[in-house]
């Protein structure tokens, strides 16, 4: 029998899903003005930002491409992290004096890209047991 990667990527999605929830509720609780420690509150939806927005952007083409198997290349992911860097960390600093350009925000879009590509691009069988334990559920 094949396993079609929709199926077979159960443990992203679930990832996908949880990481989307803890980016919200960090939103949220800033919008609010609940305090949150210094390192939740300044850095780790930096780290998922990029992340998040590659899985939907994978996402959504794999749907118009009706290819399940289409990854976005290396070479995008870290278009779009030099992208963003450039744009949250030295164009909006510049003219909007509610951003403050942080060269460890930089770090962390291009840690969180390359988390994205080798979670995406590792072996189906790494991932094998951890669907089974979701499925179960």
């Amino acid at each position: 029998m094949v396993t079609s990667p929709t199926k077979f990527s159960m443990f992203r999605k679930v990832l996908y899903f949880t990481l989307l929830i803890v980016a919200l509720t960090i939103y949220v609780m800033q919008r609010l003005k609940i305090p949150l420690p210094a390192l939740i509150n300044n850095y780790i939806n930096d780290l998922l930002y990029v992340p998040l927005v590659l899985g939907a952007i994978e996402y959504i083409i794999q749907r118009l491409k009706k290819d399940d198997y289409f990854k976005l290349p290396l070479g995008f992911i870290i278009f779009l992290s030099c992208s963003y860097s450039f744009y949250f960390e030295y164009y909006l600093p510049k003219i909007n004096s509610r951003y403050t350009g942080d060269w460890i925000d930089v770090l962390l879009y291009f840690v969180g890209g390359l988390a994205f590509f080798i979670i995406g691009n590792t072996k189906r069988k790494v991932f094998k047991k951890a669907d089974k334990e979701i499925e179960s559920l």
